[in-house]
């Protein structure tokens, strides 16, 4: 029997030593744009805060640029399981209620987005829902910048929704951005984000609808030669997680993950309006035109939309579910 304890002892250490190890867990994160962008190192500092938050218990590993698949389909690896957690805009691909976070014009300053995107915000609640029934637990939001349109052409009468201008534009395949390219004189091309550049570059279009300054800087510049910021739409990421992963974690896991991700979102909403400015300079530096647009045109513009576009979305989301997200924006 005295033989036989350094033996136990062996075999006690080394399942203790391997306990140790399976607490542990590195988390695949996706995201959509390059290294080194704002998001890749937003989501950098999250994962070194995460870590340290937890002791090493949980850790991140970034997947920049799309790697592990276009967002669509990041989404729905998500919910499976596939993929840990991703940092991206949501699909409406499976669920077309998605659309209601993309209807033009929703909100028109960053104060009033803050106070919609938040965390105790009726918006926020119901994108939460959304993701959960896809087996997705919302953690953060982390704001981008309003949208505007990219041109590789000089622009036509852009702040006059009315003014047929013959400018195909590129549109995400979703009927908001679709109906607010061709209810404001453009002719809407619906093409997955992966196709878009080589579209725009090879004359197929002539511009890009659906994104902002940022996204145009980080995926278009090239062929961005003028940029017309008309505050199409208010983007917002999403970090999220795979629910089962998350309702499997400790309690205290879950806490400090949860802790870290308010951190992550807070410091967000502090430099997202500034980044959007150093943005369209990045754009401006690099040769693109900022064609200017006033806000009595941009209220001009929203008016239509809002007239005609939301009414058709409404009927593909669900008339009295969508009016009822439209009625909880706060001004």
């Amino acid at each position: 029997m005295k033989r036989q304890f350094p033996r136990i002892c062996l075999l006690v250490a080394c399942l203790l030593l391997a306990a140790t190890f399976a607490q542990a867990k590195t988390l695949k994160i996706s995201h959509v744009r390059p290294q080194d962008t704002a998001i890749d190192k937003d989501l950098r500092a999250f994962a070194e805060n995460l870590d340290q938050a937890t002791g090493g218990k949980l850790k991140g590993k970034l997947y920049p640029a799309s790697s592990l698949g276009d967002y669509t389909v990041v989404q729905e690896r998500v919910g499976l399981g596939a993929v840990d957690m991703a940092c991206q805009p949501p699909g409406s691909a499976a669920d077309k209620r998605f659309q209601v976070v993309y209807f033009p014009y929703m909100v028109k300053n960053w104060e009033q987005a803050q106070r919609n995107y938040s965390a105790d915000a009726g918006l926020r609640r119901v994108v939460g829902e959304l993701y959960a029934e896809q087996n997705i637990h919302l953690l953060a939001a982390w704001p981008v910048y309003f949208g505007g349109i990219s041109l590789n052409r000089e622009p036509v009468s852009p702040g006059d929704p009315d003014a047929a201008k013959g400018i195909k534009l590129r549109v995400p395949p979703m009927k908001t951005f679709q109906m607010l390219a061709d209810q404001t004189g453009y002719l809407a091309a619906p093409l997955p984000f992966s196709e878009a550049f080589t579209a725009v570059q090879t004359g197929v279009v002539d511009g890009v609808i659906g994104s902002g300054a940022e996204g145009y800087y980080s995926s278009f510049r090239d062929v961005t030669k003028y940029y017309i910021p008309a505050n199409t739409h208010f983007e917002v990421w999403y970090l999220i997680i795979n629910k089962t992963l998350f309702d499997g974690l400790p309690q205290d896991q879950q806490e400090k993950l949860v802790e870290v991700a308010n951190q992550f979102e807070q410091n967000r909403w502090k430099m997202a309006k500034e980044d959007q400015a150093k943005d369209e300079k990045r754009l401006a530096d690099f040769g693109a035109q900022i064609v200017p647009i006033t806000d009595e045109q941009i209220a001009s513009i929203a008016a239509k939309i809002k007239k005609v576009v939301w009414p058709v979305v409404l009927e593909d989301v669900g008339v009295e579910w969508g009016q009822k997200v439209l009625d909880s924006i706060v001004d």
